[in-house]
Formats: C-alpha cells, sequence, structure tokens
C-alpha cells in the first residue's frame, strides 16, 4: 500500500505534462489539479503510514481515531462558539486576578480600548493607574468632581510638593479643606490613556486614598458598573 501514493502521485504528472492545450482536467485548472495532486499525495502518503503502524491494532487505531475526531469536534465547536469561550475565559482570569489589577476586554468598536476591574473587598473599585511612570492605587468615586491625589502619591509621580499652592477649597466628610489644583501629563488604566487630566493634590495626612474622579471619568467613552465588575471603554 505504501506504493500506491507514488503510483498516483506519476500517473496524476503524467496526466497533467501530456495533455498538452486541452481541456481542464476532471473539470479543474492546472493549478487546482496540481494542488489537489500534492495534497491528496501526502494525504494518502501519511495515511497508509499510520496504518502501516497499527497493522494487526485494529481496536487501538479506532480508539486513537476516536480521540483525534473527538479534538477536532472540540476545536470545531470552540472556533463556532469563540465569543462565548473568550467571554467565559475573561471571568476567569477575572476572578483570579487580585482587585485593582486591570484585565483587557474585547472592544466593540474599531480603535476602542476596554478594561475590567473586580470589585475590592470592602465593595469599592479601585484601579491601578499609572501617572509618570509611577503606579498608584485609586478609589473610583464618580462623586469627585475631579482626580485627588494624596500628598504621597503626587510625591511619587515626580510633583514638588514644597512648589503647590493649596488654595482650592474642597469640601470633605471632616468639613472644609484646601488642596492645590495641578495638571497630569498623562493618566493610564491599562492599555486606556487619557491625557492631560486636571487634578488636585491634598496636603499631607489629609487623604487617606487616591480618587479617581470625573475629571478623567467624562473623558472616556464609558463606564459601566455590573455586579462585581467596572468596565471602562475608551
Amino acid at each position: 500500500m505504501k506504493w500506491l501514493p507514488l503510483i498516483a502521485l506519476i500517473v496524476g504528472g503524467l496526466a497533467l505534462v501530456l495533455r498538452g492545450e486541452g481541456p481542464m482536467i476532471a473539470g479543474l485548472s492546472d493549478q487546482d489539479f496540481a494542488s489537489l495532486l500534492i495534497g491528496g499525495t501526502l494525504l494518502a502518503f501519511i495515511g497508509t503510514s499510520v496504518l502501516a503502524g497499527y497493522r494487526g491494532r485494529l481496536g487501538t487505531a479506532l480508539k486513537h481515531l476516536g480521540v483525534w475526531g473527538l479534538v477536532a469536534v472540540c476545536l470545531m465547536g470552540g472556533y463556532a462558539y469563540k465569543a462565548e469561550v473568550v467571554e467565559f475565559a475573561h471571568r476567569i482570569t477575572g476572578e483570579l486576578m487580585p482587585p485593582g489589577e486591570t484585565q483587557n476586554v474585547e472592544p466593540r468598536t474599531a480603535g476602542e480600548r476596554a478594561v475590567r476591574i473586580r470589585r475590592r473587598s470592602d465593595g469599592h473599585f479601585v484601579a491601578r493607574v499609572t501617572i509618570g511612570g509611577a503606579s498608584i492605587p485609586t478609589l473610583v468615586d464618580t462623586g469627585a468632581s475631579t482626580v485627588v491625589l494624596r500628598a504621597a502619591d503626587a510625591k511619587a509621580i515626580g510633583l514638588d510638593l514644597d512648589k503647590l499652592s493649596y488654595t482650592v477649597p474642597v469640601q470633605t466628610a471632616n468639613g472644609l479643606a484646601y488642596a492645590a489644583a495641578v495638571r497630569l501629563g498623562q493618566v493610564a488604566i491599562g492599555t486606556i490613556s487619557i491625557d492631560g487630566v486636571d487634578a488636585l493634590v491634598a496636603r499631607p495626612g489629609a487623604l487617606k486614598e487616591s480618587l479617581l474622579g470625573i475629571s478623567f471619568l467624562r473623558r472616556l467613552k464609558s463606564y459601566e458598573f455590573s455586579g462585581d465588575y467596572l468596565t471602562l471603554r475608551g
């Protein structure tokens, strides 16, 4: 049997060479016929080699064939339901990642970038934000009109606290306080990046956590709270 593919290749090649300028072979053009001939020969050669290896072991051959058939069905099923598979994978990885770490999400439109953040154990959403090359945790606060940085976080991103002017009145839970107005060159969460974001810097000890407020959120395409996740699209 191992000679049959070679014989078929020789016969087909001779038919292709000797036919001259006649009509198509079996309704196929020269290129299609040659591709079919070579591909069929390779498959036949592999098939006969496999059969030769399983000679006298029909049961084993059928078992292995069933396994590979099942693998093929799973691959085709995965491709047919790839959107659902991707969403399921995102849900699993989202459960495993720590709160504040971003996870990329499938974009809805061309050019869109989207990330997802998991809720912290206390019920709040904390996003790890990159500013000036430094990564700082910020509490997502839709009630804050702007981004507000702790003094320590402002120092970590390279701001000189001694040169700041704390003249902006801010109403806090503890009463009226004053903060310094700054403009951040770039604020990034995962793959989403916003340039020129207005922010405030709180006095040392006045703020427990930096806040990611509306001055950043309004620059996004959308943000959505759904269950234990916050999805940002930009």
